[in-house]
């Protein structure tokens, strides 16, 4: 479904316009009152006070957003999801889709880049920009996933959902399970897996059944953008395969980076 089909389907329920955090859900958040709480509460107290401007982000590229997929039908059939189609994805990843519509006859909400910024990114520095230096990388990041997300964010929910783990990188050490996103117009963004661990979420995914993207198979712990992501060798770090050229070890694309970790760039 294309991301105007999926809007007018959501106004068509009644979605609301968003609201401003009620008194209590705030000092919750602020308070870290959540952090002891389970992903099958958190995300309860996340569709109780936010659906349906409540959303999953998820990449359809890692088991994690998979599980919470899962877990948030499981609560609430009409729980909403979406995924940033870069333009650039795996065929797999698109396969996912597809078997997460057919599996849980759930509407996947498709959100993309603004055409005319990547036509003028390509004319102006290539179609594989990312890998002559960092800031062309992140260019290329900005304008496929971090605008497009900040728009639908900002416009269409009051929460979202992510698979973030604090062991997955040092960037994610101190993630909280619930957080205000400051960079996506201060709504409430939960990371209810946050002190998992990869077995976990592999166990979960094997007892429940879960789709997951058929890459993983192949070797690929995290898979992103096909220019951008590659198999891993056994006993690697899951994000070793992503934007493998680049010497840093906490690299990230910029959506779960804040703007002080990036120098102000937001990326």
């Amino acid at each position: 479904m294309a991301l105007s089909e999926a809007l007018q389907t959501a106004e068509s329920g009644n979605v609301a316009t968003i609201q401003p955090l009620s008194r209590e859900v705030r000092r919750q958040v602020e308070m870290r009152a959540l952090e002891d709480w389970q992903p099958e509460k958190i995300l309860n107290w996340a569709v109780e006070n936010f659906h349906p401007r409540l959303a999953l982000s998820a990449s359809f590229g890692a088991p994690e957003g998979m599980l919470l997929l899962h877990m948030m039908h499981e609560i609430e059939p009409a729980s909403r999801v979406f995924v940033l189609d870069t333009g650039r994805m795996h065929a797999a990843t698109y396969d996912l889709v597809d078997r997460v519509r057919d599996r849980y006859g759930k509407a996947v909400e498709i959100v993309f880049p603004q055409a005319d910024e990547v036509e003028e990114m390509v004319r102006s520095n290539g179609a594989n920009l990312f890998y002559e230096s960092l800031d062309h990388r992140k260019r290329c990041c900005y304008v496929r996933k971090l605008a497009p997300m900040r728009r639908f964010v900002e416009e269409h929910l009051d929460a979202y959902v992510s698979g973030l783990r604090r062991d997955q990188n040092a960037n994610r050490a101190d993630t909280p399970k619930v957080t205000i996103d400051s960079a996506n117009g201060d709504v409430v963004k939960l990371n209810p897996l946050a002190d998992w661990s990869r077995d976990e979420v592999w166990e979960y995914v094997e007892q429940h059944d879960v789709p997951v993207n058929r890459l993983h198979q192949a070797g690929y712990p995290s898979v992103g953008c096909a220019p951008c992501t590659r198999a891993v060798p056994h006993g690697g770090e899951e994000r070793d395969g992503r934007w493998w050229w680049e010497s840093d070890g906490t690299k990230e694309c910029g959506l779960h980076v804040t703007e002080e970790q990036s120098h102000g760039s937001g990326i």
